[in-house]
C-alpha cells in the first residue's frame, strides 16, 4: 500500500509539508549558487539582478527542475477540482526522491546538486532535513 493511500485525508497537509521542504532546499541551493556566482563570475548587486540571472543565466538553469516541481505541487494544492489523488501525491513524492538523490551521471540537476553538497555545508544540512521529511512520508 502506498504511503498516501493509507491516509487519504492527510494528502493535502503532507504534500504541503513536501512542498515547503523542497522550497527550503531550493532557497539554500539558490543562496549557495549565488555565493558561487558572486565569487567565480561577477558580483550580484541587487535582488532584481539575481532574479534576472536565475531566470536567464545558464549558471542557475539547473535549479529550474526543482522550481518546476514546487510549482507543480503548488498548482495541485491550489486546484479545487480535480481533487489530488493518492497517485498524484505518490508521483510528486517519487519525483522529489529522484531529484534529491545526488549523482554524477544522473542528469544536470543531480550532478550540480552533488557539487553543491560537496561545496557547501548549508546544502548538506538542507539535504539532510529534506531526506528526513521524505523518509517520514513512507
Amino acid at each position: 500500500m502506498s504511503s498516501f493511500s493509507s491516509e487519504p485525508d492527510g494528502i493535502r497537509p503532507r504534500l504541503t509539508d513536501l512542498r515547503n521542504e523542497l522550497l527550503r532546499l531550493h532557497k539554500t541551493l539558490l543562496d549557495s549558487e549565488s555565493a558561487s556566482y558572486d565569487h567565480d563570475i561577477a558580483r550580484i548587486r541587487s535582488r532584481g539582478q539575481l532574479l534576472e540571472l536565475v531566470l536567464h543565466d545558464p549558471w542557475f538553469a539547473w535549479l529550474h527542475e526543482l522550481s518546476e516541481l514546487v510549482v507543480l505541487i503548488d498548482e495541485a494544492l491550489d486546484a479545487k477540482e480535480p481533487a489530488i489523488t493518492p497517485a498524484d501525491a505518490e508521483r510528486f513524492l517519487a519525483q522529489a526522491r529522484e531529484l534529491v538523490a545526488p549523482a554524477e551521471g544522473g542528469g544536470e540537476f543531480r550532478r550540480h546538486y552533488l557539487e553543491a553538497l560537496q561545496r557547501d555545508p548549508n546544502v548538506v544540512m538542507a539535504h539532510s532535513q529534506a531526506m528526513k521529511v521524505l523518509a517520514s512520508m513512507g
